[in-house]
């Protein structure tokens, strides 16, 4: 079992942390920093309090998408509202689908800037919002709070796991995703189907798609020889 949180552009050590005794609290090791401001710092190792292991093995990496690029499935921690519908998870039932993906491959929890949270496009390279149901009159949780609630529920849903099953064939990463959408943008825009100077919502919404179909690396094989046909045939009759 593979579950890694990840933290995205923390803006003060201690909750670093702080983060880090959550986790270790609750049996949790794989620690990712994205561009934190500070780190390493000693009030992030004062927070710690016992979990400095966990901020000595942190990996800390410039975007989320290298911090998740091996991840078979990610969950995005975020409370606002967006213009797309994402796929929605209360910490509970994320949890136990986090444990069941884990399974098949690394994934992770990923938690936004203290005072911002995730952007839309962070939430890009998500697979589900994760949400922890609050007061609506006071609903601000502190980051390493928030954490905390996800990794007890990740203890709680391990205590009840059941056997998972093996698929056919492993699900793609994050990384072999994000070469797919790349390679599918440049082709839409290639055959003039995507405007690059008008795009509106059109590669936020085929990311929905195919997080809904949660594609094995065989079937992203397919299809990026599928676009490779289309690049052939356009260029033998250019």
């Amino acid at each position: 079992m593979s579950i890694r949180i990840v933290l995205v552009g923390t803006t003060h050590p201690g909750n670093i942390g702080a983060v880090a005794r959550a986790m270790k609290n609750m049996g949790l090791t794989e620690l990712a920093l994205v561009d934190p401001r500070y780190f390493p710092d000693k009030e992030a190792t004062a927070r710690a309090s016992g979990a400095e292991d966990l901020l000595e093995n942190a990996t800390v990496v410039h975007t989320l998408a290298e911090a998740i690029e091996d991840c078979v499935y990610v969950a995005g921690a975020s409370v606002r509202s967006r213009a797309i519908s994402w796929p929605c998870l209360d910490a509970r039932d994320c949890a136990a689908r986090l444990l069941e993906e884990s399974a098949r491959g690394p994934v992770a929890a990923v938690f936004g800037p203290e005072n911002s949270g995730l952007s839309n496009s962070d939430l890009d390279h998500c697979d589900t919002l994760l949400t922890i149901p609050t007061n609506p009159d006071f609903s601000s949780l502190n980051l390493a709070m928030a954490v905390q609630v996800v990794t007890y529920e990740l203890r709680a849903a391990q205590a009840g796991k059941s056997p998972g099953y093996e698929a056919d064939a492993p699900l793609a990463t994050s990384r072999e995703m994000e070469n797919f959408y790349e390679h599918l943008e440049r082709v839409l825009t290639d055959v003039q189907f995507l405007d690059p100077d008008n795009p509106r919502h059109l590669m936020r919404r085929l990311r929905r798609l195919f997080i809904r179909a949660r594609p094995d690396q065989n079937e992203v094989n397919i299809l990026r020889g599928i676009l490779a046909a289309v690049e052939r045939e356009k260029e033998e009759d250019a």
